[in-house]
């Protein structure tokens, strides 16, 4: 399944199912809204339905909303590839490097990234983004696969200088509105394959700055959900942003970040395409 989700940002969404020409089917008729209480059951709403057999939905001129509604938490994972932990001179973690987004963060995925005039060190961060489906607690990765319901395309949008020299709390980089463009769509994982053979991406101003494979990621999908079920409960709908490749601002000598009227453009492999633009508040 492919599915995805328009409307204002504040308001009511429609849920909507790809067909195989990509157009757009709305499921509002079967299920009002992708949302956490609704995620665990749409396996099985959703599943054996015909995509042909539902009404198309218009988009033109419509918002693409993130494709799940707001999620309880929103978990991240650090250093997670091998090359960017050898861009940031940091060594190979031996275990997960865990830490939060704000919920306040998530957004559409073509949303603006806004900009406080209190940044300095503003950066782009592209991420395979996973989307629970069950809860989860103590799963082994042999199991945990069967609590996902999809991936999607995630910016972990950072500010650095909050991240790294305001007392080492990686929360604060990490938590300002709009720091979490996720989508344009959700894909399980039957219809996208191996998520650990994915190319992803970032464009700046046109130019590509991060171009790298999921095959790099220290720890897989499967291991970090398992990893994570040991020391929390993970909630239908959590989002788990799962690392970055090289090419982050930080990496560049001199270090490059981002400024108002900036145009950023990411993408991974099956999971389409977003755009932001660096907007001041």
């Amino acid at each position: 399944m492919k599915l995805m989700r328009y409307g204002p940002r504040d308001g009511a969404k429609t849920p909507v199912m790809l067909d195989a020409e990509g157009q757009a089917r709305d499921v509002s008729g079967i299920v009002a809204d992708f949302t956490p209480q609704t995620i665990p059951a749409l396996p099985e709403l959703l599943g054996g339905v015909d995509p042909q057999s539902l009404p198309r939905f218009d988009t033109t001129d419509q918002r693409i909303a993130a494709p799940i509604g707001q999620p309880r938490n929103i978990w991240c994972v650090g250093l997670n590839y091998s090359d960017h932990a050898a861009e940031a001179g940091m060594a190979v973690p031996d275990e997960p490097i865990l830490f939060n987004k704000a919920s306040g963060t998530y957004c559409g995925p073509n949303d603006p990234l806004l900009y406080s005039d209190k940044m300095t060190k503003l950066d782009w961060e592209v991420e395979l983004g996973v989307v629970i489906g069950r809860a989860a607690l103590n799963v082994s990765a042999e199991d945990a696969l069967a609590h996902v319901l999809g991936y999607c395309l995630v910016n972990d949008v950072s500010e650095r200088a909050w991240q790294a020299e305001r007392g080492g709390q990686w929360v604060k980089g990490k938590s300002f509105p709009n720091f979490c463009p996720t989508g344009p769509v959700l894909v399980t994982g039957a219809a996208l394959g191996d998520p650990g053979r994915l190319g992803l991406w970032t464009e700046v101003n046109g130019e590509r700055v991060q171009d790298g494979t999921t095959e790099k990621m220290i720890f897989d999908v499967a291991t970090i959900v398992s990893y994570m079920s040991q020391f929390t409960r993970l909630e239908p709908g959590d989002l788990i942003c799962t690392g970055t490749p090289p090419g982050v601002g930080m990496g560049f000598k001199p270090p490059r970040y981002l400024s108002p009227g900036d145009q950023l453009r990411l993408g991974i492999e099956g999971l389409g395409t977003q755009h932001q633009e660096v907007t001041r508040l």
